[in-house]
């Protein structure tokens, strides 16, 4: 496990020039893992002039076949190392092992994926009348701020620096401090590429936000991509009109999962549980809002809450663990909150409490089911995050999906069915970015994500996810 974490600057790792660390701990026992420096301003400043340079002046966004080989090259680094990034991510934000493990071999995928676009990107021609031509390029956007979230460093950070390289770009990246260890093991791998130009990517880490706005107030920042909350996203938005950054937001979810009275119950039950235990409920696509039809509900609520009983609660490095810890003791303390909350208004079905058995010192709690009754109820109008399970109900194909439209948010859901025609009638009118069928969460690098309404603004993964990183030049001349 690496045990300090500095800041990728200009090809060269630094400490904070104030001075400033931190410390990251295992959420899973409170105990410290190792020290991350804490970036300030100087920081910042340096890695945006930095990209700024390489972006204007060297040859890197007419590159297209080095920029693949870096991809790949990144790639084959970090699948050589996949158990340690693995086991690492696993200990520093409490993801169970096997999560972790498919965290990481997902990030190397996405990255052979972008390795093959970099060489397939194509402008037009057209001749408008005689002997007057449009040539139409596509070119990089320029240099791009990266924020990544926590709770899946990796993945996150891969699914955006990916394109972004691919596109010719250049990179800021701005790192979560909660998982800044693993952050430095990755860029261990890419900066040990030699056809990296120093300076085309940057990383350094903040425990607060000072930074983070500068990365978006910045003139020389051409572009945010950011995953996170709602709130934070429209902050971004509001404080990058001043400049018309382009932005990139993947931002909260509120997945609802409509259980049509035809579904194959046992089926449904275990994935909706599988996914909305997925790093303890703490992914923005998580499984959160069932909706069930009525004739089935009580036997349904029944399979959920045997499964979610007898889920098996431990460390994230013990490979028999389903559900592991939050990301700390005041998340955990939120969502316990947020249940005691809901018991006064709705019927608490599965109350999560901390656990004992040795787990006391780390973020754990047990999961929840609640059968709501008031439509204004923050486990249905928020973005719980965390491992809780509320449960609605519908007498008719068009009431399920009024209810699972009853949101600010539209980032995900699915529709369990039998009948793959109801389904896909269903899943046409939800209106989410991702929707599936008879299963949840099915991510992959070739196919676009992204939100409806409060949940983001662009897309990532796939063509457009390339797309969302270049723009488009016309030169037109004659003959």
């Amino acid at each position: 496990m690496t045990q300090t974490a500095k800041h990728w600057i200009d090809g060269e790792w630094r400490a904070s020039e104030s001075g400033a660390t931190a410390q990251s701990l295992n959420p899973g026992t409170g105990e410290p893992l190792g020290e991350l420096a804490d970036a300030g301003t100087a920081e910042a400043e340096a890695a945006i002039a930095a990209a700024r340079r390489v972006f204007d002046d060297g040859t890197w966004a007419r590159q297209p076949r080095v920029r693949a080989h870096v991809l790949l090259a990144l790639a084959d680094r970090m699948e050589a190392v996949k158990p340690e990034l693995a086991w690492d991510l696993a200990r520093e934000n409490g993801k169970p092992i096997r999560d972790a493990m498919q965290e990481v071999g997902g990030a190397v995928s996405e990255l052979r994926y972008y390795a093959g676009l970099a060489r397939n990107i194509f402008g037009r021609t057209i001749e408008l009348e005689p002997n007057l031509h449009t040539l139409l390029r596509r070119e990089p956007v320029g240099v791009v701020a990266i924020i990544v979230p926590w709770n899946a460093p990796i993945a996150l950070l891969i699914r955006s620096l990916a394109p972004v390289i691919a596109a010719g770009c250049t990179a800021v990246v701005k790192a979560a401090p909660q998982t800044a260890l693993v952050n430095a093991k990755v860029f261990d791998r890419l900066a040990a590429i030699e056809e990296l130009p120093r300076g085309a990517v940057n990383m350094f880490v903040e425990t607060g936000s000072t930074v983070s706005r500068q990365l978006v107030a910045s003139p020389d920042v051409d572009m945010i991509s950011y995953t996170g909350s709602t709130e934070v996203g429209k902050l971004i938005m509001e404080a990058a009109s001043r400049t018309l950054k382009r932005l990139n937001l993947e931002l909260g979810g509120s997945a609802p999962c409509v259980v049509l009275d035809d579904a194959d119950l046992d089926a449904a039950a275990a994935g909706i549980v599988r996914v909305a235990l997925s790093h303890a409920g703490q992914v923005c696509v998580a499984a959160s809002r069932v909706i069930v039809h009525r004739r089935i509900a009580e036997a349904f609520e029944a399979k959920l809450a045997e499964r979610l009983a007898a889920v098996q609660l431990g460390l994230a490095d013990d490979p028999a663990t389903e559900l592991g810890p939050l990301i700390d003791l005041p998340s955990r303390d939120r969502i316990l909150r947020l249940v005691e909350e809901a018991g006064r208004r709705d019927d608490v079905l599965l109350e999560g409490r901390p656990p004992g058995g040795g787990l006391e010192a780390g973020a754990f709690i047990t999961p929840s089911l609640v059968r709501v009754r008031d439509p204004g109820s923050p486990l249905l109008t928020d973005e719980v995050f965390g491992p809780v399970l509320s449960l609605q109900t519908f007498d008719g194909d068009d009431e399920a999906v009024a209810k699972a439209n009853a949101s600010r948010f539209g980032l995900a859901a699915s529709v369990w069915s039998r009948d793959l025609a109801r389904a896909q009638r269903a899943a046409a009118q939800i209106r989410s970015g991702s929707v599936w069928i008879n299963a949840h969460s099915r991510l992959f690098p070739e196919v676009e994500t992204g939100g409806y309404r409060e949940s983001g603004i662009g897309r990532l993964h796939g063509i457009e996810g390339l797309d969302a990183f270049l723009q488009t030049k016309a030169v037109t001349y004659e003959v």
